[in-house]
């Protein structure tokens, strides 16, 4: 019998994991001290309803993208510094990202974030015993994230 799905075992080989990945400034700073991070979308749709029509709809209102990054705590950095003079001074921060993955061809994809805003809870200490000590971090992405480059593979 022939595979019906020839693109499901796709090649193993371009396969990424976290040490593919990597998390810079919008100067290009590599911020070394980043665990993980991980960014999503979120729609949110208007429902309606038309006259003759049983059925349920929905079209597009409102989309949001929230950013979370986990980061081990070696030493106090700008992030933290910019938080504490927020609270001080009530001047919010404003940071670009760039999120990037590295193809085992020399392929990337690099997404930049731009106009990110703290949002949520952020740890501002996360201490326990026997564990690396981390600070979880919450923003809101206030521009469309911006694709840069893709993964390609090469066949």
């Amino acid at each position: 019998m022939a595979k019906l799905n020839t693109r499901a075992g796709a090649d193993a080989r371009h396969m990424r994991t976290g040490k593919d990945g990597a998390f810079y400034s919008s100067d290009g700073v590599l911020l070394a001290t980043i665990e993980s991070f991980q960014s999503q979308a979120a729609f949110n749709n208007a429902k309606y309803s038309v006259l003759g029509d049983a059925q349920e709809h929905e079209g597009l209102n409102t989309f949001g993208i929230t950013f979370t990054a986990s980061q081990v705590v070696i030493e106090d950095d700008q992030f933290i510094e910019d938080l504490f003079d927020f609270m001080n001074e009530q001047i919010m921060p404003e940071w670009s990202f760039q999120g990037v993955l590295q193809g085992r061809n020399g392929s990337q994809e690099r997404v930049v974030y731009r106009e990110v805003i703290p949002s949520g809870t952020i740890d501002l200490q996360n201490i326990g015993v026997g564990d690396a000590i981390k600070r979880s971090w919450s923003f809101f992405v206030n521009q469309v994230p911006e694709l840069q480059s893709r993964l390609t593979v090469d066949r």
